[in-house]
């Protein structure tokens, strides 16, 4: 693996971070007392989420195998919080040995863990870039040092959308990073919705904003704004849980994230 990007900043163990909770709902060991009061607190109102982080997780291995069936071998994962393995380039190394994966995040814990468990294959490239993504030229620039752009990419944003508003220029971050990959690159995203399940996501946002969390949910037509141009993948824009399932879906409830899998068009 390599590694570019500023130096890492100090971790701020008093206040909850997203990746964090992630990492506790997943059952990870990286966090701290603080991240797990959160956790425990939004499992007490939304008893689905930690369902939803696990569901998720198992949609990011099935979207990164799609674009790797079809012949990418390049891969471009941004937000990518704390490693869990199977981590994404063992997902795409495991289909394709020879593939290229770059990593990005802005946060200071990922470097910290980052060197110890993004090991790849002999064959392929597994780097690791730390850049903001609201930055998204920034990112682009930094990753053409592993990929080549004028070759198909997996663009993966996968849980990062949620926390970016569209004020904030949600739009205009994934267009730019879209408009600037090769035909035949693909978008892989998923991200939060209140349309399943309306008032638990609501009081999950509110245990997220007192934690110093903003969080978005987005409807089904406006997840779909996101893949203005691509062709999507069948099933389309889903739960996250119903995107080409190996095992029957969770019967325990809805998983209030979707996903979707979209290929930028030769035409």
């Amino acid at each position: 693996m390599t590694g570019t990007g500023a130096a890492a900043q100090e971790i701020d163990t008093t206040r909850p971070h997203p990746a964090r909770v992630y990492d506790w709902f997943l059952g990870g060991k990286d966090n701290y007392p603080v991240d797990e009061e959160l956790g425990r607190r939004i499992a007490a109102i939304d008893g689905g989420a930690p369902r939803a982080a696990l569901a998720n997780r198992a949609f990011m291995h099935r979207a990164t195998r799609a674009p790797a069936a079809r012949g990418v071998r390049q891969f471009l994962d941004i937000g990518t919080g704390i490693p869990t393995e199977p981590n994404l380039h063992q997902i795409a190394q495991s289909v394709t040995p020879g593939a290229r994966v770059v990593y990005v995040d802005n946060d200071p814990i990922v470097p910290a863990h980052a060197s110890a468990l993004l090991r790849g294959t002999p064959e392929g490239v597994t780097a690791y870039v730390q850049a903001d993504a609201r930055e998204p030229r920034a990112v682009l620039d930094r990753a053409a040092a592993v990929l080549d752009l004028d070759r198909p990419v997996a663009l993966s944003l996968i849980a990062l959308l949620h926390f970016v508003a569209d004020e904030d220029g949600a739009h205009d971050l994934v267009a730019t990073l879209v408009d600037a990959l090769a035909l035949g690159s693909c978008l892989v995203l998923s991200t939060m919705t209140a349309d399943f399940e309306p008032e638990n996501v609501r009081r999950g946002i509110a245990a997220y904003a007192a934690g110093g969390v903003t969080l978005v949910a987005r409807s089904h037509t406006e997840v779909g704004t996101f893949f203005e141009g691509l062709d999507l993948l069948e099933p389309g824009i889903v739960s996250v849980a119903h995107w080409r399932p190996e095992e029957d879906p969770d019967p325990a409830g809805p998983i209030s994230l979707y996903g979707a899998v979209g290929v930028k068009p030769a035409r």
